[in-house]
C-alpha cells in the first residue's frame, strides 16, 4: 500500500522514520513488530516549527522504513513532555532497546550527542503508542 492510500485511509496521519540511520531504523521497526518496543522519544527541539510532527493521542501516524517505505501504521495513546533526567525506568523500558534505565540513558545520551546535542535538563517528546497495521514486513 502507498503513503497516498495510506493517507487515505488514516486521515491526518503524519509520516515518520525511527532512528537515524537504516540500521538503527530497522532495529526498531522489528522491536516494534514483535511488541516489544510500545514507547519511543524525541527530543522537544525536533518538534518545533519546520520539524517533526508532534505526536497527537488518538492520532494514527505511518512509520516509514529507512528507504522511505511505509512499514507500520500506529496508533498514539499518550504524548508527556519529560525531561531527560526524569525518565523512569517504566518508560525506558517500554521502548524496548534495554534491560534497564541505565542501558537507556546511555544509548540515549549518545544518540541526542550525534544529533544536536545533550543537555541531562533537555525536554523530552514521551509517546506512547499501539500497532494498528503491519506493512512491507520485507522492507528495513
Amino acid at each position: 500500500m502507498s503513503i497516498d492510500e495510506l493517507k487515505q485511509k488514516y486521515p491526518g496521519a503524519e509520516t515518520f522514520k525511527f532512528g537515524d540511520g537504516p540500521e538503527l531504523s530497522a532495529q526498531l521497526i522489528a522491536l516494534v513488530r514483535s511488541g516489544r518496543k510500545t514507547a519511543t522519544c524525541g527530543a522537544l527541539r525536533d518538534f518545533q516549527e519546520g520539524g517533526e510532527a508532534m505526536p497527537v493521542v488518538g492520532r494514527r501516524d505511518i512509520a516509514l522504513n529507512w528507504d522511505g517505505s511505509p512499514a507500520l501504521v500506529i496508533e498514539t495513546l499518550e504524548v508527556t513532555i519529560t525531561r531527560y533526567c526524569d525518565v523512569t525506568e517504566v518508560f525506558a523500558l517500554a521502548e524496548g532497546e534495554n534491560e534497564d534505565l541505565a542501558g537507556w540513558q546511555r544509548d540515549h545520551q549518545a544518540f541526542f550527542e550525534r544529533n544536536g546535542g545533550f543537555d541531562p535538563e533537555m525536554e523530552l517528546v514521551c509517546e506512547r503508542f499501539r500497532v494498528i497495521e503491519h506493512l512491507n514486513v520485507e522492507a528495513s
